[in-house]
């Protein structure tokens, strides 16, 4: 997020938000904004500036369509695990999908399960690194007995294996990160980041397909 501070676009005013993924710096200057589509500007009238880093930025749209849009969010209706749910992305599809769904969320420290549950009041949060990964699954069924039927993946591993053990006929999967496995420099890891769809060493995966899962 930048303010204007010179200009000889028709398309961007002095004193302007302007916003462009560009990294981090003080001041930026393009030699051709006009023509740059990935350069728009910024409303502050529309909500507090600092919103359009959050909410209103990549973070928000990110939750926003891959659960309303991808999938397909049922209100009433859906029981909802996210896991990383107290990250950027995580705490934000915990808090769409609360307005009107049952939802479960998975952290990594019983502060974060603590901020889950006291702020922004989940049903049910969980600190995985308190469990053997052949846990989480028995600590998801006990936390949703009926089942999952949408599961917003940020993790991947045995995350993603624990959720296909509880999910409901023709549940969903929003495969949206796996940082599981971001550190893991083997040649399935790097399969992995290369191709969205592809999710070695995950013994169940085949269930998927039998549920008839979205991905």
């Amino acid at each position: 997020m930048i303010w204007a501070l010179e200009s000889r676009s028709d398309n961007f005013k002095v004193g302007e938000y302007v916003k462009a993924n560009f990294g981090w710096r003080e001041y930026w200057t393009s030699d051709d904004v006009d023509n740059d589509k990935s350069i728009t500007t910024v409303d502050p009238k529309i909500a507090p500036i600092q919103h359009f880093r959050g909410i209103l930025g990549i973070i928000g749209i990110t939750a926003y369509v891959g659960l309303l849009k991808i999938g397909e969010l049922r209100v009433s209706t859906d029981s909802v695990f996210v896991s990383s749910a107290a990250g950027g992305v995580g705490s934000l599809a915990c808090q769409i999908a609360k307005i009107k769904c049952h939802v479960i969320g998975s952290c990594g420290s019983d502060e974060k399960v603590r901020w889950l549950l006291d702020e922004l009041k989940r049903d049910y949060a969980f600190n995985y690194r308190e469990l053997e990964e052949d846990n989480i699954s028995p600590e998801l069924k006990r936390a949703c007995s009926n089942g999952i039927d949408l599961y917003f993946d940020n993790v991947g591993g045995k995350h993603l294996e624990a959720a296909i053990d509880n999910m409901n006929i023709f549940g969903r999967v929003v495969l949206c990160g796996t940082t599981s496995q971001y550190n893991n420099n083997s040649a399935s890891h790097n399969n992995i980041r290369s191709t969205s769809t592809s999710y070695s060493g995950i013994s169940n995966l085949s269930l998927a397909v039998s549920h008839r899962f979205n991905r």
